[in-house]
This record gives C-alpha cells, sequence and structure tokens, in this order.
C-alpha cells in the first residue's frame, strides 16, 4: 500500500513530527486540529463557539487537499478540556455534515496543545 503524505497552507503547520494528514490507500487519516488560525498563527481560546469553528475550517483544508469533504468523514475523536464545553463544540460541530454523521467519541482530557479548549482527528475515505 502506497501513503501520500497531505499537506496544505491553508491549515496549521504541524507543531511536531507529524503530518497534517496521510492518505493510505483511499483513506485519510487527519491528524488533531486545534484552533491555529493558519494565516497568522494565532490561537484565539477566548470564545469556544469561535475555536470550534476553526477547528472545522483546518480540516475542512486538509479535507480538500485530499479533494474529499466533510461528506466522506467516516470516524471522529474530539478532545475537550472541559466536557462541560461539549454541548457548544457539539453545536458548531453538526453543523459542518449534511446528515449520515460519521462515528464518534469524546474526551475530556487534562490538557491540549498550546492550551487550546478542543482538537479533533478525523477519518475520510474516497468513494
Amino acid at each position: 500500500m502506497e501513503k501520500q503524505i497531505i499537506n496544505t497552507p491553508n491549515a496549521p503547520a504541524p507543531i511536531g513530527p507529524y503530518s497534517q494528514a496521510v492518505l493510505a490507500g483511499n483513506t485519510l487519516y487527519i491528524s488533531g486540529q486545534i484552533a491555529i488560525d493558519p494565516a497568522t498563527g494565532s490561537i484565539d481560546t477566548s470564545d469556544i463557539i469561535n475555536e470550534a469553528h476553526q477547528v472545522m475550517h483546518n480540516l475542512r483544508a486538509i479535507l480538500s487537499a485530499a479533494n474529499m469533504d466533510f461528506g466522506h468523514v467516516v470516524k471522529t475523536t474530539i478532545l475537550l478540556s472541559d466536557i462541560g464545553l461539549f454541548g457548544h463544540v457539539n453545536e458548531v460541530y453538526g453543523k459542518y455534515f449534511a446528515g449520515g454523521f460519521p462515528a464518534r467519541e469524546t474526551y475530556a482530557v487534562k490538557s491540549l496543545p498550546k492550551n487550546v479548549n478542543v482538537e479533533i482527528s478525523m477519518i475520510a475515505v474516497q468513494s
């Protein structure tokens, strides 16, 4: 099986030894994305709604770089700094899918990179 590294300037550059995403066969594995604005490198964690939208924008950019969209997503993992944020993040997350939602789990964790409140990873499959 051949693997292809997916990298786009429209999503934040990795902040460690990993790729934005890896396409293996017809399956795309997207690394956890946080709310880094790829244009400025800044992070705004003052509003969980805006933060969650930025994460989803970053994920959309990576999907697009692999010629996919949210309709191709089969599995997501959401990490939260506080489970009390679940409702807000869930509200934003749901707006990016047109039904047929992917499988998912959500965890509250002790801390996340750069002290963000939400990180989301995805697995998508090309038809």
